[in-house]
């Protein structure tokens, strides 16, 4: 019997597909920009048919790729082996929220937009906020420890989850509950899973921890003529009470969507910052008092009802919709000290003039935690020319001591560049965890360390 009549013993007819069509639509990543190849697709529906599948895969020396909602940035669920793609999409389950506790149930295949809905309805928030909210699953999110809009304040995926079920490769199911809010009884099981981009298991299910909802926001836009003065004000304000954003976004970002989304920036300045206060109380005098002494290019646009902040958060958040209107963009996530970033950003522009002289840095990004995307709008490198550039990226990066990998993993895109923030040491411990967990290396090869 063949590996794709066992699969569809476990998991239905329906739900494994070989239809190339299927398959090629799979195995490119959400910018378009990197292909692979897939021998099947397989959908199961609960975790035990998720490890009943890994366990076919692993007896049959297949590969497994395992996707979600399929938005990685850094090719994280292309496969490339004409693997097997394992796709949560139908591990939908959501949980009644339990209010008292703060927290809600849900399966893998789950989308941030129904957990936040979910919060909402129950008068709560959910810490995490992507602009890929309607398409991202939460056990990707958790698999690379996603962060986003709201880190500042309520930290990355990993502080959200409280409990989870793992497929082990071993075709055995892993169930880390516990209904207390402190629980040190033996290993923390869930945070090795956290963060581990599915090489070391499939997340099925989680617990999520949400937060009571402030009574009190207030927003502003401010503009700055140069980014040393926008990192000193965010270095400022990432200390605040009550910091619940802080975004930096380059006029560039803001040319485009105000070209092709129509929503222009409310200020002006080379640099814009987006900042939000949230809390018990009126947050408006608060950050007034907070933009006294800061070197500000002209006056702040604030939002403090409820409409003028989401017009505010328009300027952010419409930075996603316009990246892709020249082609897909080569896509970079930095972690860097805030001391660096005004030099490394001089530094990137001078490199990607040098290697690709059409394309326009797009700069943007969580500037609290020194966590910031540049995207090359308009980059139509390919083959060994991409690469030099990625290569001397990389390395730029490291050299102002920042981490190649931030909050969108190492995926495949990155995996040749680990060392560049890991120790051989390291390297070599992460390798032991993943033989224990997985010793034949079936289960996302191409991730994190390659095949």
């Amino acid at each position: 019997m063949s590996v794709t009549d066992r699969l569809a013993e476990i998991v239905g007819q329906a739900y494994v597909s070989t239809d190339p069509d299927v398959l090629a639509g799979r195995s490119v990543d959400h910018t378009g920009r990197y292909r692979g190849r897939a021998g099947a697709l397989v959908r199961p529906g609960s975790a035990d048919e998720v490890a009943a599948v890994l366990g076919v895969c692993r007896e049959a020396g297949a590969y497994v790729t395992v996707q979600g909602g399929r938005t990685s940035l850094v090719a994280g669920t292309v496969p490339e082996h004409d693997d097997v793609l394992l796709s949560t999409e139908r591990l939908r389950e959501i949980g009644d929220v339990d209010a008292a506790e703060r927290r809600i149930s849900v399966g893998a295949g789950v989308t941030l937009a129904q957990v936040q809905h979910a919060a909402t309805e129950a008068g709560l928030v959910f810490g995490v906020d992507l602009a890929a909210r309607d398409t991202a699953t939460v056990g990707g999110m958790a698999s690379t420890n996603a962060g986003g809009l709201r880190t500042v304040r309520y930290g990355n995926m990993g502080e959200q989850v409280i409990g989870l079920d793992v497929a082990l490769p071993d075709g055995s199911v892993v169930h880390r509950h516990s209904r207390v809010r402190m629980d040190n009884t033996g290993y923390d099981l869930a945070s090795l899973f956290v963060g581990a981009e599915g090489t070391l298991g499939v997340i099925t299910a989680l617990d999520l921890r949400l937060h009571p909802t402030p009574s009190h926001r207030a927003t502003a836009v401010c503009g700055f003529a140069d980014l040393d003065a926008l990192v000193a004000a965010g270095r400022l304000f990432r200390d605040l009470d009550g910091i619940a954003a802080l975004e930096l976004i380059d006029a560039r970002a803001s040319m485009l969507t105000a070209e092709h989304a129509g929503v222009p920036a409310p200020v002006e300045g080379a640099w814009q910052l987006l900042v939000e206060l949230a809390g018990d109380t009126d947050q408006t005098e608060r950050l007034a008092d907070a933009f006294e002494g800061v070197e500000l290019c002209g006056e702040p646009a604030v939002g403090v009802d409820v409409g003028a902040q989401q017009r505010l958060w328009q300027v952010r958040e419409a930075v996603a919709e316009v990246l892709g209107v020249y082609g897909p963009p080569l896509k970079f996530d930095v972690s860097l000290p805030l001391s660096a970033i005004p030099r490394f950003a001089d530094d990137a522009a001078a490199l990607v003039a040098e290697h690709a002289a059409d394309a326009i840095p797009v700069l943007f990004g969580h500037i609290g935690e020194g966590n910031l995307h540049l995207n090359l709008v308009r980059c139509a490198l390919d083959g060994d020319r991409e690469h030099a550039l990625y290569a001397a990226m990389m390395d730029l990066i490291a050299g102002h001591g920042g981490n190649v990998s931030s909050e969108h993993g190492v995926g495949t895109r990155k995996r040749d560049y680990v060392g560049m923030s890991r120790t051989d040491a390291d390297i070599a411990a992460m390798r032991t965890v993943k033989a224990a967990f997985d010793p034949t290396g079936f289960l996302n090869p191409a991730v994190l360390f390659g095949a």
